[in-house]
């Protein structure tokens, strides 16, 4: 199903409804969001995303729920990266002192309407052209966004892009999940979701200085805070709150998509593993999340409201080059495949 969902600044922002076997999900065009997800249990359907009912809500609280982050997502110190010794600069939005997913509304593609190309009963595809210039990003680029619901309860994410010249790339998915809304929830606080369980395929996490900006360093998870290679619960006795990025230990090749992680609720027994072709996958708690108006079904949300799982490229890469790839070339296809598998308690 299609409708307008709202409008912004002249410009209709449509939803898609998708329905597949034992999932649904509805998509809008507002940053290519992820609006809702459900997944059907025994015990009735699931929700397991944050989101809102308004569009005026996604504009004032929503902190990229369920969006595609870009141009670059994550932070790039400085604001400020060069290609082939050409310096460019970026929007300071995160401390007036660094990029933080791109820029602000209208800048980052989270903040911005996209565009529906197609879809189906069980798929949608939406598309953004950014300009060459624009937030300051060299390159005309044409970005596409696929979401695909697949048996078993499997929400597909495939983003793909191309530029017509050298540019700084980073996508990411940036749902917040919560595992632990049980059939009927609604007009209440969630709980916090540091109560779930994670585990992830990660010997090695990237250590962060005070503006969360990578230090550049690659260390080993054990004795630390960060070290999630058993199931355990993300609430810590240290009171750490997460905002931080995992080496996901396994890497893609042919007919091959890596399993990076799991989230388990253990109050529904719902399960999400998660699988990518990403190398590295950001872990945040959303400890600063607020939002002041209600969200679906009524419910409040506050701090730890949900878990983001952002598999993409190392943050701040373009300024630190032995992170691996950040750059896009013209003659080269951006490609990213991400899976969250769901499984009923």
């Amino acid at each position: 199903m299609r409708r307008v969902f709202g409008t912004y600044e002249g410009t209709p922002i449509e939803e898609i409804s998708l329905t597949g076997p034992g999932i649904s999900a509805k998509i809008i065009t507002w940053g290519a969001s992820v609006r809702d997800l459900v997944i059907a249990t025994p015990r009735g359907p699931q929700r397991v995303v944050i989101g809102f009912d308004q569009l005026d809500h996604y504009l004032a609280y929503a902190a990229h729920a369920g969006a595609i982050a870009g141009r670059y997502a994550n932070r790039i110190d400085g604001a400020s990266f060069s290609i082939d010794g050409k310096q460019y600069t970026l929007p300071k939005n995160e401390f007036e002192r660094q990029t933080l997913h791109g820029g602000g509304r209208g800048q980052a593609f989270g903040e911005r309407p996209w565009q529906i190309a197609a879809f189906d009963a069980t798929s949608v595809t939406l598309t953004l052209h950014s300009p060459d210039g624009d937030a300051g990003f060299p390159g005309a680029l044409d970005v596409s966004c696929t979401y695909r619901l697949t048996e078993p309860a499997t929400l597909r994410i495939e983003l793909t892009a191309r530029t017509q010249a050298t540019t700084a790339l980073n996508l990411a998915s940036h749902s917040y999940f919560h595992l632990d809304l049980p059939s009927g929830f609604a007009n209440r606080a969630v709980p916090p979701s540091i109560d779930h369980e994670f585990e992830v395929a990660s010997d090695f996490y990237a250590p962060l200085d005070r503006y969360n900006i990578p230090t550049g360093e690659i260390l080993n998870v054990a004795d630390t805070v960060y070290d999630f290679r058993t199931r355990r619960p993300i609430r810590h006795e240290s009171g750490t709150k997460y905002d931080m990025g995992f080496v996901v230990r396994d890497t893609p090749y042919a007919g091959h998509l890596p399993y990076a992680a799991t989230l388990h609720g253990p109050a529904t027994g719902m399960r999400m593993d998660v699988f990518t072709t990403e190398p590295h996958l950001q872990f945040y708690d959303a400890a600063h999340f607020h939002a002041p108006v209600a969200g679906l079904d009524g419910a409040q949300y506050g701090a730890h409201c949900g878990i983001c799982l952002e598999p993409q490229r190392y943050p701040d890469a373009p300024n630190r080059r032995h992170f691996g790839a950040s750059l896009l070339r013209p003659d080269e296809t951006y490609a990213q495949v991400t899976e969250c598998r769901f499984q009923a308690g």
